[in-house]
């Protein structure tokens, strides 16, 4: 992004009152007959409210609220998209129900995709553990006490076969959440889909591989971050060209959110790294419309109900209007911004945990009434422990619940001409903009990375939350009101040490049988292509793959063309 790139009109100011316009006069009819009376009996709870991220909300919103008319807001599937990308939504086709999975070995993980598959699943989710996430194998010093703890341990592409054994990978689609090492692992899967009889361009599926959002928030990065946007650019042309179904980015704002940030920040944050990479792709070579309909999108849902419905409706809005007027998008796809909604994993407690399970049905409901095209619901045990069995069917059946008893779906964007919620879409597409300008001035998004600006944004945005928690201000029911010392009690999924010694035990005996100046061979051509700085990496890395050279290996390669990347202090 570079200065004076966002395109988003600001909206018109609203006109100023007319005492003979009917509804000025009923609102001064209200104040003065129904309101001040009130008042004077009982005052109100506080003085000033506001959203979960502080934006004020005044105590009444009327026809005049809203900055723009209908032209504005638009229809379904209808420029800007503000009330979703297609004209019958739900009455169409529902959400995904997409279940975010993965602990133990390969064959841990695959038995609880099938597990979730026949409860009604209808996409597959992987959770990878943290030495898969920093790209270091299973039998590393480093991976010690980590292996299949938070996630499943993928060390080699034996490991991916193993995790989608029996998965009809032409049917289901897959989504991936890795970021550093994303290039590698989707590398496998597309060799394990062949392996299966799938060819690439009948994979479906998303890599999240968005790796701004990792020096931003998340923090698990391999590379120094031009390099590691060139690997990103990279998988968006191997997937134009290759993997026509495939996602090669999934533009993450959760993480964002999970490490404090607002929700104008995440929506902000996150179109900011979205439009970097569709310049970077742009700069490639490629045309817009070549990639641009194969981006998707990851949003927090968290427990404000109207400030989601208004972040994601606003979202789609500026995306649409960036692409057409700053790229030339010419392809209604193009404009779509597509997304999928995981529910706040920052506000699960692990005091009174069965309360999660009532923020996360809010949290869901915000996503769905907001337009997701994909939904993850969080296990109330998650801030325990890796979900049990029983949590995660009760995650997916709130969903089910949602999609088949609540009526929501059956109308689309229900909210749209909400007087609230239309004024509060403007408002978050606003504070956005103001953002924009802010990540311009300081010379686009990889600059305002390497000068702490995001990192500092979100730090002091955590921080006011906190102090605002501890202060009793906002309230957190069971943590700092309406406590209980009844113990807690679920059930417990234990992950212990013999997974990493079983992948150990596996990545020995490959390292035995594989041909070794083949391997050696594969691995020097991958570091020769990265030293180009031009030649897209991705069929180096499927060699490298097929001659069985590790994640870990294939990691260090590229650190020796790339170098590391540490983080300068923020504090």
């Amino acid at each position: 992004m570079s200065a004076g790139r966002v395109t988003s009109p600001v909206p018109p100011e609203a006109p100023p009152a007319d005492p003979d316009d009917p509804v000025v006069a009923a609102e001064r009819r209200w104040t003065e007959e129904v309101l001040r009376p009130a008042l004077a009996k009982a005052p109100e709870r506080k003085d000033q409210f506001t959203t979960l991220g502080q934006i004020p909300v005044d105590r009444l919103y009327t026809p005049r609220s809203s900055k723009g008319g209908p032209e504005r807001i638009g229809a379904p599937g209808q420029y800007p998209y503000t009330r979703g990308i297609h004209p019958t939504m739900y009455q169409g086709r529902l959400w995904s129900m997409r279940m975010f999975s993965g602990f133990g070995t390969p064959e841990d993980t695959n038995r609880r995709f099938r597990y979730l598959l026949s409860h009604g699943e209808s996409g597959l989710s992987i959770a990878f553990d943290d030495p898969t996430l920093y790209g270091i194998d299973a039998d590393d010093r480093e991976a010690i006490g980590e292996v299949g703890k938070c996630g499943v341990n993928v060390s080699s592409l034996d490991d991916m076969r193993r995790l989608l054994r029996g998965i009809p990978l032409d049917r289901v689609t897959t989504s991936m959440t890795i970021n550093g090492p994303a290039n590698i692992v989707w590398g496998m899967f597309i060799l394990a889909g062949e392996a299966s009889g799938v060819a690439p361009d009948q994979l479906g599926g998303t890599t999240q591989n968005d790796i701004l959002k990792e020096y931003i928030a998340q923090k698990e990065f391999l590379y120094p971050p031009r390099p590691a946007l060139r690997l990103v650019t990279d998988t968006i042309e191997y997937a134009t060209r290759h993997l026509p179904k495939w996602n090669p980015v999934s533009i993450s704002g959760y993480h964002i959110r999970e490490a404090g940030s607002t929700a104008v920040q995440e929506l902000a944050f996150t179109l900011a790294d979205g439009l970097t990479y569709v310049e970077e792709a742009v700069r490639r070579g490629m045309d817009v419309d070549e990639f641009a309909p194969r981006l998707s999108f990851f949003f927090n849902s968290h427990n404000d109900l109207f400030e989601e419905i208004a972040k994601f409706r606003a979202a789609r809005r500026l995306w649409a209007r960036t692409l057409k007027d700053r790229f030339g998008a010419r392809k209604e796809r193009s404009l779509w911004l597509r997304f999928h909604t995981q529910t706040a994993g920052c506000s699960c407690t692990a005091q009174q945990p069965e309360l999660n399970i009532v923020r996360t049905t809010i949290q869901a409901l915000a996503g769905v009434l907001g337009g997701t095209q994909s939904l993850h619901t969080n296990s109330y045990d998650e801030a325990l422990q890796l979900p049990s069995e029983d949590a995660v069917r009760i995650a997916l059946r709130t969903q089910q619940i949602l999609a088949y008893e609540s009526g929501v779906p059956e109308t689309v964007d229900p909210f749209g001409g909400s007087y609230y919620v239309e004024w509060l879409t403007d408002r978050m597409e606003e504070e956005a903009q103001r953002y924009f300008d802010r990540i311009d001035e300081l010379g686009g998004t990889v600059a305002a990375i390497e000068q702490g600006f995001f990192q500092r944004e979100i730090q002091e945005a955590s921080f006011r939350y906190q102090r605002a928690v501890d202060s009793g201000e906002e309230k957190v029911v069971g943590v700092n009101a309406y406590r209980v010392d009844a113990p807690i009690r679920v059930p417990r999924l234990k992950i212990t040490e013999a997974a990493r010694r079983e992948q150990s035990r596996r990545l020995k005996a490959l390292r035995t049988r594989r041909n070794a100046a083949k391997h050696r061979a594969a691995l020097e051509r991958l570091e020769r292509v990265a030293a180009t700085e031009s030649d897209n990496t991705m069929p180096a890395v499927l060699e490298a793959l097929r001659a069985k050279a590790t994640l870990g290996e294939i990691v260090r390669s590229f650190q020796s063309v790339f170098g590391r990347y540490r983080e300068r202090s923020m504090y």
